[in-house]
């Protein structure tokens, strides 16, 4: 069972609002003693849900949690937009897929960098990305 400790949630509704939220993610990951590779992995993921937030979905909501599971703790990010939605999620999580002009690295290369990852989306009603990242792993 996973035991929320703490909570924290941001509005993203320009680019200015990216640098804040990142080194919110890395305070939380400081402060559990997430190691620095860890800690590099999570904050490049979340740059990369945070910019599709901004870019596909017109901003949105962030939720960071720090949760325990046992002796393990890491920090969960909940990434909620409330833009067109993914029409084909199979695809969207294919390596080289993309709608937009980029290299088609986002969704599967973040997937790579996390525990666990999450994504929900309906068409015309937005999109839900979560991801998990264990203090060890």
């Amino acid at each position: 069972m996973k035991i929320v400790l703490n909570k924290d949630a941001m509005l993203i509704v320009k680019e200015q609002d990216v640098v804040p939220f990142r080194n919110r993610v890395k305070e939380y990951a400081v402060k559990i003693g997430m190691s620095l590779v860890n800690q590099t992995k999570l904050i490049t993921a979340a740059s990369e849900l945070v910019r599709n937030m901004l870019k596909y979905g017109g901003g949105g909501q962030t939720l960071i949690e720090v949760i325990t599971q046992g002796r393990d703790s890491g920090i969960r990010l909940t990434f909620i937009d409330k833009g067109p939605g993914i029409k084909n999620i199979a695809d969207a999580m294919k390596d080289g897929f993309s709608t937009g002009k980029s290299l088609g690295l986002g969704l599967p290369g973040t997937k790579r960098l996390v525990n666990e990852f999450d994504i929900k989306s309906v068409v015309g009603e937005g999109t839900t990305v979560t991801i998990l990242k264990w203090k060890h792993g």
